[in-house]
């Protein structure tokens, strides 16, 4: 075992526990405050309303359309709705970047894949199974790495050249889309010397089989560095968004659950109620920390004292 070995599995291992830390934090969050904004998705109401419009809605029986909710969701995940509605200049950079890192994504699955029949004896040559594994990765991966460096280098640019993003640009945002246009190029580049990916696909067996691997080409080492650095880097980024956006949606946007007498909702609730509110503004009346989100909750900061009868 070298030491391009050690690191891969390294970089694995921070990856694996630090973004599982970040799914629990995500997952174990206090309730949200209700943001009642609509439409929402598994309503499946065809004006964009709520089922508490309905009359007596809380003797009725509630219906949710989670094929309705995912018919929004995946869309906006794959092709990135919104920002296409919104801003459609940013949009044709923003989609083959992400459309590049998906399929990039998926030609690593297919190479594991193929990894996967070499442990097992089957080689692209031998077996019909590989050879499609082999395909796929090369189709995949090539098409990722050209479309995730188009969407890379637009998105770069962009933000240095357009004076709406300049303000909304950091360092880091600059660092992101240069690492990830970097791993993409030497992908290419590493497909060059290696049309089949054969190497990559030996060192992936290797890593799954704890045994040595082959040499690896210069070429091969960077994109390798580069991914494997940046794999273990991802987890403390903003870039989880890919996750968080779904508890986004779920778990607030969305989460219109009645409560009906619901002893384990009704404790948090409580619970939270109890917390000191540290919002400074006026018109919230908090008095610097020292009334509970039930206090300003129940009280009119700008009520006139009434006066009292003679």
């Amino acid at each position: 075992m070298d030491i391009l070995q050690l690191l891969t599995y390294a970089s694995g291992v921070i990856f694996v526990v630090f973004f599982a830390r970040k799914l629990l934090k995500y997952w174990t969050m206090p309730m949200h405050v209700r943001w009642e904004l609509y439409p929402v998705p598994h309503e499946g109401k065809e004006w964009g309303g709520s089922f508490y419009e309905d009359v007596d809605h809380w003797k009725k029986t509630r219906h949710v359309d989670h094929v309705a909710q995912y018919r929004f969701m995946v869309p906006e995940i794959l092709f990135i709705r919104a920002l296409y509605e919104d801003n459609r200049p940013l949009w044709r950079w923003t989609f083959p970047f992400h459309l590049g890192l998906y399929l990039s994504i998926g030609g690593l699955v297919f190479l594991a894949i193929g990894a996967l029949l070499q442990i097992a004896g089957r080689a692209p040559d031998a077996s019909g199974l590989a050879a499609l594994a082999q395909s796929l990765t090369i189709i995949f991966g090539v098409i990722g790495f050209a479309l995730g460096t188009i969407g890379a280098v637009g998105l770069i640019v962009k933000r240095l050249t357009d004076p709406m993003l300049k303000d909304y640009t950091s360092g880091l945002d600059l660092l992101n889309l240069f690492w990830l246009g970097a791993i993409f190029v030497t992908g290419f580049l590493v497909w060059l010397s290696d049309p089949g990916f054969a190497v990559s696909r030996g060192y992936l067996a290797s890593l799954l089989t704890f045994s040595p691997g082959p040499s690896l080409g210069g070429m091969q080492i960077i994109n390798l560095l580069l991914f494997i650095g940046f794999w273990a880097y991802f987890p403390f980024t903003h870039m989880t968004h890919m996750i968080s956006k779904y508890f986004m949606w779920d778990k607030v946007k969305w989460d219109d659950m009645p409560n009906r007498g619901d002893a384990g909702m009704d404790s948090k609730i409580k619970a939270y109620l109890s917390y000191p509110v540290s919002w400074s503004g006026a018109h919230i009346g908090a008095e610097g920390g020292k009334k509970s989100w039930a206090e300003v909750a129940t009280t009119n900061p700008w009520a006139q004292p009434q006066k009292e009868e003679k």
